[in-house]
């Protein structure tokens, strides 16, 4: 399937990479058809929507950052998206002009029904996350911070 995009103009998706989010996303209710492009040899992808092209967020693996990462998928959140063993996680990166000012959105996790292909973004309601994490979590700890 081709898609347009934003930053690399027309490219060309396998239905693999393709996930439906019944609800759309906070904020972009109405796109609900995303695809999932990993950025080759980095812990990074890119969740593009199908139909507007102007729309996509970085997203990484948010146990390279923060390998003790872990939270409850609530029944009803893992009942919806037909979640039976394989599961996906993913947290958006908001990226800075200064590198090494990004964050990671660790309160409201992306996730991935990677046989079913369907997503949901989840907030995490009793979990000690929040939505701006360091990417730099070894120097955080080094400063004294840990970053959660």
């Amino acid at each position: 399937m081709i898609i347009e995009t934003l930053s690399w103009g027309e490219i060309d998706v396998d239905e693999d990479q393709l996930y439906h989010f019944p609800k759309g996303l906070p904020g972009f209710d109405e796109e609900t058809d995303f695809a999932l492009i990993a950025v080759e040899e980095t812990p990074f992808w890119y969740l593009q929507s199908v139909k507007e092209k102007g729309l996509s967020f970085l997203l990484s693996d948010p146990f390279v950052f923060y390998p003790s990462y872990e939270f409850d998928l609530p029944d009803d959140e893992a009942e919806e998206l037909g979640i039976d063993k394989e599961v996906v996680v993913r947290c958006i990166i908001t990226l800075k002009e200064q590198v090494d000012q990004s964050t990671i959105n660790l309160l409201a996790p992306i996730v991935l029904n990677p046989v079913k292909h369907a997503g949901k973004q989840i907030v995490l309601h009793r979990a000690p996350y929040h939505t701006k994490h360091s990417l730099l979590l070894e120097q955080s700890v080094i400063d004294g911070k840990d970053g959660v």
